[in-house]
């Protein structure tokens, strides 16, 4: 038996190392999107600091692991088996979840998922020990879970929402009332202080506030007294030198160095909020192992009798963590920073919904209530200007105009300046740590993520062209949020009830259900991953020559050309033997095709920036090719829609003559398109009339077509929804073939003036 719950410790621990990895590839938005979305400095630089951040933060994360061991349940109400269910429950179900959540690029909190993954798990083991005894599982549970506790931690996590988006808004509308957009003057005589302030401020809370409960707090010094009495009973001498300190040697930095303060405040509350991370998140990933291995420990030493009899009541008192431990761990979330692509996926979603102009695309789609919302805004903030003084409104507006250092159309400038990224550093490694030194696992995703939002909003970079689709976004990441609770809670309340009442056998069903699930989200992202690297290589670039950015853009129209056909020929083979099946594959490659035209739509204006050189011509013939692209996408989705529905609603097919005049044109059409390739790929456009004459020698075949159709419908062949696809069959082949030609004339025109630009 003892070999038996070894083996489960092990596991756990495995769990822990997995659910580290997962963890910060979720959390690594939190302290880098900052740094990453004004780009204060190198990708190495940025990564160093927060890698140092996340090894000290980690060894001061002793105190959370009470959240772990008795904030949520009452641990001497459970026997020793019961507790490595509930563990267990969590480990498996935080793993799944986090993988699922940084698959998918959505920012989630590893302090919600483990608190209600605790909550879910400890209900269902209570409840199956109540149930057992004969007990009333609604009047005796809340001996069981503790209540108060679980409640204090949600309602922190909570309110921290509300919290960090007022906060960040009111001291970045603050900032930039005194530095506004135009900061550097100001800068040069204000920046010392700022930066003073801001580091002082970091430096208390992260020491001061942070060391509390950490495992060098009670360190003793030569007085006699400990690290954390002497920080205590010296804050306000330390605050005070520290400022002092902190504005001289910054603006010895400048004078020296040349040093841009704000860049070195951003790199330092990089590493605070890293730090302040691994202090309070690290309970999130390894709390639960910790506890676990105690309780382990505890049993064997007391002669590994019978696990359903030992309590553990242990685990209510005060167990110290192995400091190596700690920087084992922390070591683990370094190495996943550096090179976990998720990461980088989570950290985007952040960066794109903070950045200060509206960018190529939003990431998101506008939704009835952002648009509500958004609206009331607009309107209370003209009746507010009616009654708000001219001299005050003009004052303030002066202060927001936008201007920065950097030009909002190049694609590759920060996402926002270095003053907003420094206020978002300083304002969420402020908060978090105030919850690390109350105990309270706030969620870092949260209050770094309302924050960001907050003083974007303060920025007023969600103006009338982008706001509608920042809310709706923000309104999907904090659904998510609420969704990460509902699921957390459930799932791992019905893996624990499953093994308390099946056995021990579904604790390796589930651990085998866990790594299957993520192999197959591994595979999912790195397959989505090879096809967005795909698409990049074709986008165009600034340092692409001439001829670099002819042969990407005649890639593009290889592929309309490739896609059209496609989905065309399949589309209504799959129609004409009612194969459903042929036709839900051309549905995903005509998706895939209206996909990759609209991208290339929604990038049209900074790639303009790219390629128009001396000449407008280049930009206005890649404008047409854009758009023939585009119309050549609606083209097969409107044609291929009714067919799908035709057959899906079992319908009646399609006569003899329509088969067989359908089956005619798709080959037809088909040689067609192999001939366009060919004038494309080759640059043979000497043979554009003769492809011309093809096109309109099929144009005349389809109002033959068309024709004898009406000839059906005279007859009484055919009825009205058999007439109507067929039209709309007919219809659409004659907008492909129109824009597939046009599509070919702007490309010839485009390779033309593109080698004629200077």
């Amino acid at each position: 038996m003892e070999n038996f719950y070894l083996v489960l410790v092990v596991v756990l621990f495995a769990l822990a190392i997995s659910d580290l990895i997962v963890g910060v590839s979720n959390d690594a938005v939190n302290f880098l999107n900052s740094a990453i979305g004004s780009k204060a400095a190198p990708k190495w630089v940025i990564f160093l600091m927060a890698s140092l951040g996340v090894l000290v933060g980690a060894t001061f994360s002793n105190g959370m692991m009470e959240v772990a061991r008795k904030g949520i349940f009452h641990p001497e109400m459970f026997m020793f088996s019961e507790i490595m269910i509930i563990f267990l429950a969590v480990m498996i179900t935080d793993v799944i979840l986090l993988d699922l959540f940084n698959t998918f690029g959505m920012p989630t909190s590893t302090t919600v998922s483990i608190v209600f993954e605790l909550l879910g798990s400890a209900v269902a083991v209570s409840a199956v020990k109540i149930k057992m005894a004969g007990g009333s599982i609604v009047m005796e549970l809340s001996q069981y879970i503790n209540s108060s506790k679980a409640l204090a931690i949600i309602s922190g996590i909570l309110v921290s929402v509300f919290i960090a988006f007022t906060v960040g808004a009111i001291v970045q509308y603050v900032s930039r009332l005194v530095f506004s957009f135009k900061y550097r003057p100001v800068m040069k005589y204000m920046g010392a202080i700022f930066g003073g302030m801001a580091i002082t401020a970091i430096t208390y809370f992260m020491l001061i506030k942070g060391m509390k409960g950490s495992s060098f707090a009670d360190i003793q010094l030569d007085s006699g007294v400990t690290l954390q009495e002497w920080l205590n009973s010296n804050t306000i001498r330390i605050m005070i030198y520290g400022f002092f300190c902190w504005a001289l040697l910054l603006q010895l930095l400048r004078w020296i160095f040349k040093v841009k303060i704000l860049k070195l405040v951003v790199l330092v509350g990089t590493f605070a909020l890293a730090m302040a991370f691994a202090g309070n998140d690290l309970v999130n990933f390894i709390g639960v192992p910790l506890a676990g291995y105690n309780s382990f420990k505890a049993w064997v030493a007391a002669g590994a009798i019978s696990p359903d009899s030992f309590g553990m009541g242990m685990l209510a008192g005060k167990v110290g963590t192995p400091t190596y431990m700690l920087v084992i761990a922390g070591l683990v979330m370094i190495l996943t920073l550096i090179l976990s692509k998720k990461a980088r996926s989570v950290v985007a979603t952040t960066v794109d919904l903070s950045r200060q102009s509206e960018g190529e695309s939003e990431r998101f789609d506008s939704s009835m209530a952002a648009r509500f919302l958004v609206r009331s805004s607009t309107r209370f903030n003209k009746n507010l200007l009616r009654v708000m003084p001219a001299g005050l409104t003009n004052a303030v507006r002066s202060r927001f105009e936008p201007h920065s250092y950097y030009s909002t159309e190049d694609p590759d400038a920060p996402a926002f300046d270095k003053l907003r990224a420094a206020v978002n550093l300083v304002v969420a490694s402020i908060l978090i740590a105030i919850g690390t030194s109350l105990k309270l696992p706030l969620s870092t995703t949260y209050v770094t993520f309302m924050v960001a939002m907050g003083t974007s909003l303060a920025d007023r970079a969600w103006d009338r062209e982008t706001a509608v689709y920042r809310v709706s976004g923000v309104f999907s990441v904090i659904g998510g949020w609420f969704l990460t609770a509902i699921i957390a809670f459930t799932i791992s309340c019905f893996i624990a009830f499953l093994i308390s009442v099946s056995g021990t056998f579904m604790i390796f069903v589930f651990i085998a259900v866990a790594i299957f699930i993520v192999i197959r989200t591994q595979l999912f992202f790195s397959k989505r991953a090879q096809k967005l690297a795909a698409e990049e290589d074709e986008d165009i670039v600034d340092e692409d020559a001439k001829e670099q950015i002819i042969e990407k853009s005649s890639k593009q129209v290889v592929k309309t050309i490739v896609s059209s056909n496609q989905v065309l020929t399949m589309g209504i083979e799959g129609f004409l033997h009612e194969d459903l099946q042929a036709l839900k594959k051309a549905q995903e490659a005509c998706e895939e095709f209206s996909k990759k035209a609209k991208r290339n739509k929604d990038k049209v204006y900074t790639t303009i920036n790219k390629i128009a050189g001396d000449t407008l011509e280049t930009g206005h013939f890649y404008v047409q090719m854009v758009e023939h692209q585009r119309e050549m996408a609606h083209a097969v989705h409107f044609m291929l829609e009714p067919m799908v529905k035709h057959v899906q609603n079992n319908h009646k097919p399609f006569v003899a003559d329509q088969v067989s005049q359908l089956a005619g044109l798709s080959g037809r059409v088909d040689t067609f398109f192999n001939y366009v390739l060919h004038v494309v790929k080759e640059e043979n456009f000497d043979d554009l009339d003769n492809l011309i004459k093809e096109r309109d020698a099929i144009l005349d075949a389809l109002g033959k077509i068309e024709k004898s159709q009406i000839k059906r419908i005279k007859n009484k062949m055919v009825n009205t929804r058999n007439s109507q696809l067929f039209f709309k069959i007919i219809t659409e082949t004659e907008h492909l073939l129109l824009h597939s030609v046009n599509l070919v004339k702007a490309q010839r025109d485009f390779i033309k003036f593109t080698r004629q630009t200077k």
